[in-house]
């Protein structure tokens, strides 16, 4: 699971081209939206949407269900690990 995270971490930053942030910058339950965490928005939710189908071949169409997804790296890592079940 921490590999995966730390996967996560790299992709997330490549595919947003988050060029000022590393791995270690993003804290593993930090909320990737909002202002206390990355401050990503609605255009970078749609990244991750196909980052997710990208790497993962994972299809996301619930709006709400992404909400939960995409809340940090820990919900992201746990639901990929479901969804490869």
């Amino acid at each position: 699971m921490e590999n995966l995270k730390e996967e996560l971490k790299k992709q997330i930053i490549e595919q947003l081209n988050l060029e000022d942030k590393k791995p270690s910058d993003i804290a593993d339950d930090a909320p990737l939206f909002g202002d206390n965490g990355l401050g990503l928005d609605s255009i970078d939710a749609l990244e991750l949407i196909v980052l997710l189908d990208k790497h993962y071949h994972i299809k996301l169409s619930n709006p709400e269900e992404g909400k939960k997804v995409f809340n940090s790296i820990n919900s992201m890592a746990e639901y990929i690990n479901q969804a490869k079940k």
